[in-house]
């Protein structure tokens, strides 16, 4: 349907940094489709709003076009810690996090925020126009001191580890969650094939302004709500690291399986690019067609390099060009390609493999293999 390309795009865009204790590294890619709608926020310190040492991270994940993401991307963070909601008034509460902000005030002024925003863009010339109708899924949050603050708004999602097990996940708007298609239907819409009036596969998301014209229903009533499912987990010593994706992500790899795969990498090095470029590229070889895009922001308590582990890798891979060795030397040569390659490795029970991963997680050191040992006989075929 015009949908995907008739190949991927597999170059990356990739960010990193540090500071108030946290590290981050982010990666995204096109992949099959024809266009990349993703886009991200990373920000340590937010010294504007009197905020040095909070931090800010964000996936946007567009559909119908990438317009209405890239503007979140830029303006979503001024419309929540600019907001009079989230500054709040000194002394209103005793959960103060700094002077004037508490925790009470940081969820309404996020909610504020976003519907806020939603209503910036409702009025921007090419929404008013009917030029652009895209919209898009938001999984923000904010980490404070004493706190990990999610916002989620659709499908992408974020997920804390900590002590070696998934901790805390935000739950994804879809249609045909219980309180969703409740809203959908009082709104005068329907809920079929799991999307909004058959179309839509998110039931919260900002802009998508044709399902948000029902008379007599506010913002947050309509079939597609602008409104934020805010959640807040408190920091703890065993906090490892947090994750935020889009869901070209988690269509291929649960909340355990990625986080027990970047646990495992995190045992391999400490550069947060590379790990986000290993999930991207393991999540494509998975099957994923989606755009992609991942943020994994390491705290203190993050697994560290190991030696051990490290040498254990270094065993696989002399298993896996065993494997390769021994499947050039009984196929025959038209039968070289990296996608058969794959299935059969797949079908293999190879000790060592990345947990979440599998053989998916080695496409890159398979072909390396296959390349150093017989070039012309890789004739690899699109997968």
């Amino acid at each position: 349907m015009g949908a995907f390309l008739d190949k991927p795009k597999t170059d990356k865009f990739t960010e990193g940094g540090s500071g108030n204790g946290l590290r981050y590294g982010l990666s995204s890619m096109q992949g099959w489709r024809i266009e990349m709608e993703d886009a991200h926020l990373a920000c340590i310190g937010l010294p504007t709003a009197g905020l040095k040492d909070w931090s800010a991270f964000a996936v946007f994940d567009g559909h119908a076009g990438g317009k209405v993401s890239t503007y979140c991307a830029k303006h979503l963070l001024d419309a929540i810690v600019k907001n009079e909601d989230f500054n709040g008034n000194e002394g209103s509460s005793n959960n103060t996090e700094r002077h004037g902000i508490t925790l009470d005030s940081v969820r309404t002024g996020l909610r504020t925020g976003f519907l806020r925003l939603d209503e910036e863009l409702r009025n921007l010339p090419e929404t008013t126009s009917g030029e652009d109708r895209s919209g898009t899924t938001v999984i923000c949050t904010l980490i404070s001191p004493q706190n990990i603050i999610f916002a989620n708004c659709g499908d992408s999602r974020s997920v804390l580890c900590r002590a070696g097990r998934v901790a805390a996940a935000t739950v994804d708007h879809k249609p045909i969650n219980p309180a969703e298609k409740d809203r959908i239907q009082k709104a005068g819409g329907s809920v079929m094939i799991q999307r909004v009036n058959g179309s839509l596969a998110v039931s919260r998301a900002l802009g998508d302004f044709e399902y948000k014209n029902v008379a007599g229903k506010d913002a947050c009533e309509q079939l597609v709500s602008p409104e934020p499912e805010v959640t807040i987990e408190e920091r703890c010593e065993t906090d490892e690291f947090l994750v935020l994706a889009c869901d070209g992500i988690w269509d291929v790899m649960s909340n355990e399986e990625l986080c027990d795969f970047i646990r495992s990498r995190m045992l391999l090095t400490d550069d947060l690019k590379q790990i986000s470029n290993w999930v991207v590229d393991t999540c494509l070889a998975k099957g994923s067609r989606d755009n992609m895009s991942i943020i994994i922001v390491a705290f203190k308590g993050a697994a560290q390099v190991s030696e051990s582990a490290k040498a254990k890798e270094a065993e696989l891979n002399e298993r896996l060009q065993a494997k390769v060795k021994e499947i050039l030397a009984t196929q025959p040569p038209e039968a070289a390609t990296m996608q058969y390659i794959m299935h059969l490795l797949a079908i293999e029970d190879i000790e060592g493999l990345p947990p979440g991963g599998g053989i998916y997680a080695k496409r890159d050191t398979v072909e390396e293999i296959v390349r150093s040992l017989s070039p012309s006989s890789l004739t690899e075929q699109q997968d």
